[in-house]
């Protein structure tokens, strides 16, 4: 059973590594895209959302096809859209054609996070399980570490063109390794079959628990505006950084250590959520985001890129406590639909804000978009006393 379980779990993170660099991935180009397109913001923030957009509207859907047509064989199909995407973006020479690839690849992505979410909860029980979630979610910001930097040190030799193409062989490469990887469907099936028959006593003493309770839903609410401000900060950070000087090279530099700062915080939080609980670990965090970002705003590149890794353990630390305690909130046979709302509307959120914060960032200047973003984190800090409310109720 460790076997079968370290097998899921290895998997679930070689696609998250993949989708999550794909998704950051779009940070470094944008830069770039607004020189070649000569794009607003507002329009580099509505290739984000396209591309998320497309991501987030599907969460639900796929956690519902994957229950007919299987987890893996759909998060195979969704892995290979995504790689064409990218691929395909190398061969476009206009502003449609890259949008329209961008939604293809979202399309694709819309699969990772809810199925991969799903195996490994149904995988791990009890003590594990928080433990596993923290280590999928820290999977995902070596991916954000990774694809990145790959992607910048390949701008400095070859064309974008080539370079997004071989993003997307990249992805083709994963598929393989996926359908190795993972475990027969049938496998996989009665595995979790063996699980429910286990927990069926738990489930049926939850199942008087509304789905969209307190807690679930004070939960989702600090997401997404978790999400919408990292996304609409992580959208502004390259020009905020090139208005101060910096280079295309040392924007990719700055964004991979913003995201090895948020892969190291993802995981320490994950784990710090468990011993102190998920409240207090967000309270911390969203303070610590709104004071960090704005302190970007009057130093210089020099200095910025030093407090960058700082920035990253703030911005991405409250997520895994979310994400971690989605299954404590809501019964066990409904975890699959659950962390496809959860999902939906955290990368619905992620999927709207760069276009808003682009828009502000056209009409206030980035400076002051950046500093928008930065008030609006502390709109979190109210909603943990719904989520507090909630946790007493579960002691009763």
């Amino acid at each position: 059973m460790q076997a079968f379980k370290k097998r899921i779990l290895s998997a679930c993170c070689g696609a998250h590594i993949l989708h999550d660099g794909y998704t950051d991935l779009l940070y470094v180009m944008f830069p770039i895209w607004q020189m070649a397109f000569g794009l607003s913001l507002a329009e580099v923030g509505s290739l984000k959302t396209l591309y998320s957009g497309a991501m987030a509207s599907l969460q639900v859907p796929s956690s519902m096809l994957s229950e007919k047509v299987g987890e893996k064989r759909l998060l195979l199909f969704g892995t290979l859209i995504a790689a064409l995407g990218f691929l395909l973006s190398g061969w476009t020479t206009g502003f449609l054609g890259l949008a329209t690839c961008l939604v293809l690849s979202g399309v694709g992505a819309s699969v990772q996070h809810p199925l991969s979410s799903s195996l490994t909860s149904h995988a791990f029980e009890g003590p594990e399980l928080r433990g596993a979630l923290s280590t999928y979610n820290f999977s995902g910001d070596i991916g954000k570490v990774l694809l990145p930097s790959l992607c910048a040190a390949l701008l400095a030799i070859w064309d974008w063109h080539i370079v997004t193409s071989v993003m997307g062989l990249l992805g083709l490469v994963a598929v393989m390794f996926l359908a190795i990887a993972l475990p027969k469907a049938a496998t996989i099936g009665d595995s979790k079959s063996q699980l429910y028959k286990a927990s069926d006593d738990s489930g049926k003493k939850s199942s008087s628990r509304n789905f969209l309770n307190l807690g679930f839903i004070s939960l989702s609410s600090i997401a997404v505006i978790d999400s919408a401000t990292r996304m609409g900060f992580l959208t502004l950070l390259p020009f905020l950084l090139i208005s101060k000087g910096a280079t295309v090279t040392q924007v990719g530099f700055a964004l991979s250590l913003t995201f090895a700062g948020g892969a190291a915080g993802k995981f320490v939080c994950g784990f710090i959520a468990a011993r102190f609980g998920v409240i207090k670990t967000t309270l911390i965090t969203e303070i610590a985001t709104t004071i960090l970002m704005g302190l970007t705003l009057p130093l210089s590149v020099d200095v910025a890129m030093l407090i960058l890794p700082l920035v990253g353990v703030a911005l991405n630390g409250t997520s895994s406590g979310l994400y971690g305690t989605v299954p404590e909130l809501v019964p066990q046979y409904m975890r699959s639909r659950a962390f496809g709302v959860f999902y939906t509307l955290s990368i619905g959120a992620g999927a709207i804000s760069p276009l808003v914060y682009g828009f502000a960032g056209d009409r206030l200047g980035v400076p002051n978009a950046v500093a928008l973003v930065a008030g609006s984190v502390l709109l979190t800090l109210p909603l943990t006393l719904g989520l507090k409310k909630a946790f007493r109720r579960l002691e009763v």
